[in-house]
């Protein structure tokens, strides 16, 4: 199979890539790191192996405001280098998109936040629909933070949205898709809860927390964690390639989501420490400001409706089996 990978070098990117270049697959990674529509085969990747593909969303629109490209024409050339790689695509998988909790939210910030996520999506699907042969299934990520503050009501797909800033960014960024959808391409659009691995993402945030004994709940630890292991996540993405009657929003979460109190307690066994210092709710909110109330003291209790509807078998489905899968615990 073609597959080819917006945001294919960060935490969910690179196993993908890898499991599927491993399989001998022809897989395309579209990166920042290439001048725009330059291509590049990593070498040991076996073969076909992963390419990478020259990509900066938003590049050519900013060139021609500000003249920094000579003609036209150099703009248009280097948008059908990268465009090329998704003709007759097989899949098409969107990732990028800036950390929500990387840095404090500013209004600059925020812009950064959608902009980093609507601009490559909507370039992507206008891409999509103008391919000679456009690809199969779009495969887009989104966030469960799109059915905003919940409480303990489960959330399927088929749930409305919230109002806050990161359920509005989900509703904007989801839109972008659309005229990938109107091209007759597949439409999957993966919300995405906490994935758990020790090497990244929000588990190796915590670790070290309480590797020296100072971990435990956020605020007041009833706020629902709605988590995935990363082999799950790789194995759904995969999964929804290969099964034609899925598509539109589709919940990437395990079907037992747990509250916060619940995952610390899990984490602190799988690393024999405790997990009873709790991290005040008014000290987040001065540390970390307004991202503090949609991303760690309120939640959403997300499930997998439509996987499981369609035969999704998950690997981990609870989180004490996550976390002996991740730490080799017994």
């Amino acid at each position: 199979m073609k597959i080819v990978i917006a945001g294919g070098t960060g935490f969910l990117g690179r196993p993908l890539a890898e499991m599927y270049a491993e399989e001998g697959h022809d897989v395309r990674v579209l990166t920042r790191s290439l001048p725009d529509g330059e291509s590049r085969h990593d070498p040991g990747t076996g073969m076909p192996g992963v390419t990478r593909v020259g990509w900066a969303p938003g590049a050519t629109r900013h060139a021609a405001r500000t003249n920094s490209t000579p003609t036209t024409t150099t703009a248009a050339a280097q948008v059908q280098g990268w465009a090329a790689a998704l003709d007759d695509a097989d899949a098409v998988i969107n990732l990028a998109g800036e950390s929500l909790a990387a840095k404090r939210w500013t209004p600059e910030r925020k812009q950064l936040l959608r902009d980093s996520r609507t601009i490559p999506t909507r370039e992507l699907a206008q891409a999509i629909a103008n391919a000679p042969r456009p690809p199969r299934v779009l495969i887009s990520a989104s966030g469960v933070g799109y059915y905003g503050a919940a409480g303990v009501e489960p959330k399927i797909e088929e749930s409305p949205a919230g109002t806050d800033f990161v359920a509005q960014l989900c509703v904007e960024w989801e839109a972008e898709t659309r005229p990938a959808h109107a091209a007759g391409t597949r439409v999957v659009l993966l919300r995405t809860g906490v994935v758990l691995e020790r090497s990244g993402g929000a588990l190796a945030e915590m670790i070290p927390f309480f590797r020296y004994f100072v971990g435990g709940p956020i605020g007041s630890g009833r706020q629902y964690m709605s988590w995935i292991h990363r082999l799950d996540y790789v194995e759904m993405v995969r999964w929804i390639v290969e099964t034609p009657a899925v598509e539109g929003p589709v919940n990437a979460t395990a079907p037992h989501p747990v509250t916060n109190r619940e995952f610390v307690r899990a984490l602190g066994h799988a690393l024999h420490r405790p997990s009873l210092v709790p991290a005040p709710a008014f000290a987040l909110k001065v540390m970390f400001g307004e991202l503090a109330t949609p991303l760690l003291l309120t939640g959403q209790r997300v499930l997998p409706a439509r996987a499981q509807a369609h035969g999704y078998h998950f690997r981990y489905p609870e989180i004490d089996i996550a976390m002996r899968g991740i730490f080799g615990n017994p």
